[in-house]
Parts: structure tokens; C-alpha cells; sequence
């Protein structure tokens, strides 16, 4: 398989819909009016380079009546990006469902792999781009999230392996839906990479297991485990592994920060090796950003580690800079965190970061040879 993406460095829009700690509905696709401003967002990504996007749909928007949906919305961000020469790599579940589901309901899977079905129709009925998909988006961050840290529907602790389970078994029926509909759809899993480090008080072999959560919904998918689900190796194609400052801590203690002065953590290129030698896929960095000043230097330091995976040979695929607006937090709308490519305004204007635009320009030079190879 070539690499299927328009350009190396992806933008990724922030649309995530869930029900936050308030019991309240968010949809940040609405909040920072990417749902209006996609051909102005579109055009800012082409003026410095990038021409492949991370979206979502909103499930919780489109299905308007169990199993009937209303893709209009999406279509005007279809029908836009085709104008402009933007591909599209399309979120189906990026944390959010509609009201009354959530993933150990007994009709969810039957309810997602209508919605896989439906929108595979109607994206092969509206546009020539290659389908390029994401079913469950962090399958391991959701079930955690809803499961054990009440952050979501249903508000639960201590059921994050039960959520974990329903959502594998949700997006292998769905990924096989999808492939009936259209055999060359290209399935992305896109996953947390993390690291948790000695705290002195547990084993190695503790440690170890610990470590091994990360993975175990790409191994439900692949069917190494729970092959009742019916998971094989050949239901995902690319693997994307999201990255952040606060992905490595100390089991049960604090985040070992970043910038990191004393070289605690362990250096990205080594969890990304792990990674690949685990599934042997195609891998990318499907997210990955930093907040206020500290945004060049990090991605100064992610070009390098990328480099080096590449250097080694292994097929690394690109690196998705998200978000591409800045984002508010799920639980206050009204809080902001300045890690965009683009700074929002109170009117939801774009503000260009120079700097971290200048950098990003930058290392679109150092990879250059790499999207040559895209060409």
C-alpha cells in the first residue's frame, strides 16, 4: 500500500460532540464555527502547505431519528474541500453518540453500522476522493473517559474494559460494513501512544501490564484477543497513534513534564518503533500539538523523533497538527488553551501563531523528500 495522503503534515479540526461532566451536549465543530468557516479554514491550511484534514462528522447531529440521517452539513464541507483540492480523512465517532445510546446499549452496534453503511452510500454518491476513515476514534481514551473517570455517558468507574469491549465489537462490525459498501476504503485506527514509568512501589511485571492497555484495542481489533468479536489483522490498514506533552507519567503519580530537562521520558521514537513492530502497519501521527509558547519547540522536537523513525526505515506516513483552531475545554466553553495553528478571537476570528507557522513551513522543507514521495 502507497501512502495515501495529500501532503505529510495534516491539520486536524477539533469535533468532538459528547455530553461533558455537566450533562451538557458540546459540539466543538459548532463552537469554533468550522461548520461555517471550513473554506476559510481550508484555505488558510493550502497557504502554508497542508492539504489532508482530520474530520468528524458528529454523530450525535447527522442521525436525526434512529437510523435516519441528515448529511447535509458534511456534505458542504465535502463539496468545498473538492473545490479546493483538500483531502478529508472522516471521524465517524470522535467521543460523541446520539442521545439515547452509549456503548454496552444492546442496539449500538446495530445503530453504528447503520450509520457506517449510510454514510459509505452517501460519501461514495458525493464525491471521487478515495474514502479514508476513522471508525472509533482513541478507543482506549473513550472507554477510559466514560468508563473510569466519569467523563462522559455513561458516567461510570471501574467499567472502562467493558466500554473498551462494546466499542471493539461496535467498530469491527462496522469496519466489515464499511468494507462491503467499498472494498478500497482505506480504515485508519488511531490510538493514544503512552508511556507510564516505575513509581518504586509495583513490579516490573505490574508495570508492564500496565503499559499494555494502550493496546489492547488494536489487539481486539486484529482479534489477538477476544477473537469472538471476530477481529482480524486485515480490518485496519494505517495506524495513527495521537501524542502529547501529558502521554507519559509516573503510575499513579504526576505527568513527567515537558520540556524535560532531566530525560525521564522515553524518547517518542522509541514508543513509535514499538508501535509498528507490534502491528506491522503503516503508521502516522495522527495528533499531536502543543499549548502557548511551547508550540514551535515541540514540534522541533517531533520533526526530529519522526525523522529518525523514518531514517529507520520504517514506513512513517506523516504527522497531524492538531488542532488547527484552537480549542475550548469540554467542561468550560468559555476557557481556552492557545495550541492551535490558528488562535481564536471572541468573534471566532482566526489568529495566526507567525511562529509556529513559520516552524511548521520549516520542517515541511525538512520533509520535502517525504512528500515528494506523496506526488
Amino acid at each position: 500500500m502507497q501512502n495515501p495522503f495529500s501532503s505529510f503534515f495534516l491539520g486536524g479540526f477539533e469535533c468532538a460532540d459528547h455530553i461533558n461532566r455537566s450533562g451538557e451536549r458540546i459540539n466543538l465543530l459548532e463552537t469554533t464555527q468550522h461548520h461555517l468557516r471550513a473554506e476559510e479554514d481550508y484555505q488558510l491550511l493550502i497557504d502554508i502547505g497542508i492539504f489532508s484534514v482530520r474530520e468528524g462528522i458528529c454523530w450525535s447531529s447527522v442521525e436525526v431519528s434512529p437510523g435516519q440521517f441528515d448529511f447535509s452539513e458534511v456534505l458542504d464541507r465535502i463539496e468545498i474541500a473538492e473545490k479546493l483540492g483538500i483531502q478529508q480523512v472522516w471521524d465517524l465517532i470522535h467521543f460523541g453518540y446520539p442521545a439515547d445510546l452509549f456503548p454496552t446499549h444492546p442496539k449500538f452496534g446495530e445503530r453504528f453500522t447503520k450509520l457506517c453503511s449510510a454514510f459509505v452510500k452517501f460519501y461514495k454518491k458525493n464525491t471521487t476522493q478515495r474514502l479514508l476513515i476513522v471508525p472509533v476514534n482513541e478507543i482506549s481514551f473513550l472507554s477510559w473517559f466514560s468508563g473510569d473517570a466519569r467523563g462522559t455517558v455513561p458516567f461510570l468507574e471501574k467499567s472502562g474494559w467493558d466500554i473498551k469491549y462494546h466499542l471493539c465489537k461496535a467498530a469491527i462490525l462496522g469496519i466489515k460494513v464499511i468494507k462491503e459498501e467499498d472494498p478500497t476504503a482505506v480504515i485508519i485506527l488511531v490510538e493514544p501512544l503512552v508511556k507510564v514509568h516505575q513509581n518504586e512501589k509495583i513490579s516490573d511485571e505490574k508495570l508492564f501490564k500496565i503499559n499494555e492497555y494502550q493496546f489492547e484495542a488494536a489487539d481486539m481489533i486484529t482479534g489477538r484477543i477476544c477473537p469472538e468479536l471476530g477481529g482480524s489483522n486485515d480490518l485496519f490498514d494505517i495506524l495513527g497513534v495521537n501524542y502529547y506533552w501529558n502521554c507519559q507519567w509516573i503510575e499513579g503519580g504526576e505527568t513527567i513534564y515537558w520540556p524535560d530537562s532531566a530525560q525521564a521520558r522515553v524518547p517518542l521514537r522509541k514508543l513509535l518503533f514499538g508501535a509498528f513492530l507490534r502491528y506491522e502497519k503503516p503508521i502516522f501521527i495522527s495528533e499531536t500539538g502543543h499549548f502557548g509558547e511551547g508550540r514551535v519547540e515541540w514540534l522541533q522536537e517531533i520533526a526530529a523523533e519522526c525523522q529518525a523513525v523514518m531514517k529507520a526505515g520504517i514506513p512513517f506516513w506523516g504527522v497531524c497538527i492538531y488542532p488547527v483552531t484552537d480549542r475550548p475545554n469540554w467542561d468550560d466553553l468559555s476557557e481556552y488553551s492557545n495550541c492551535g495553528i490558528f488562535d481564536l478571537d471572541e468573534e471566532g476570528n482566526r489568529i495566526p501563531h507567525f511562529e509556529y507557522i513559520l516552524e511548521l513551513k520549516i520542517q515541511q522543507l525538512n520533509f520535502k523528500d517525504a512528500s515528494i514521495k506523496l506526488a
